[in-house]
């Protein structure tokens, strides 16, 4: 399907180690507090488990982790964006989540050629809101990180 390059996209911002990150919202079914994590073994650093919501058990991916930055404590704050992707669902728990913004497509800038490895796969780029840089996230790159076997294991439950 063509998108017309005059129409806005909605993202949810949310924030992780004081990073304003967006996520597209066509594919954010939820954004909830963390009530209970339960604790998979033998799961990657990233995983910090598995949770149940709406009848659903689904793996939680600790972005914090999953990008490099030192674990943190869950606080009244924290949140978990439940992302449906085709055929996956997963939990990203993130610090905070709390805006939604529609951002044109031509304002995305691509992400800086120096911004490689890792951290720059997760990257579909970046926009200017304000005074804060935003980077917008390449959620299939996010989910392809996310092990067969956790949500294997998440729906075995």
């Amino acid at each position: 399907m063509a998108r017309n390059s005059s129409t806005s996209e909605t993202f949810i911002l949310f924030q992780i180690a004081d990073t304003t990150y967006a996520a597209s919202s066509q594919h954010v079914r939820q954004i909830e507090m963390i009530e209970h994590v339960t604790p998979l073994p033998n799961a990657p650093e990233f995983v910090d488990g598995v949770v149940f919501t709406r009848g659903e058990v689904i793996p939680a991916v600790n972005l914090r982790v999953r990008f490099g930055f030192p674990k943190a404590s869950y606080n009244v704050r924290s949140r978990l964006i439940v992302i449906s992707y085709p055929g996956r669902q997963i939990g990203l728990i993130v610090d905070s989540a709390r805006e939604f913004m529609s951002i044109p497509p031509q304002s995305i800038q691509s992400p800086p050629e120096s911004v490689s490895g890792l951290s720059g796969k997760y990257l579909k780029g970046l926009v200017t809101i304000g005074e804060r840089i935003v980077l917008v996230l390449d959620l299939e790159e996010v989910m392809k990180f996310v092990p067969r076997e956790a949500t294997a294991a998440a729906n075995a439950e």
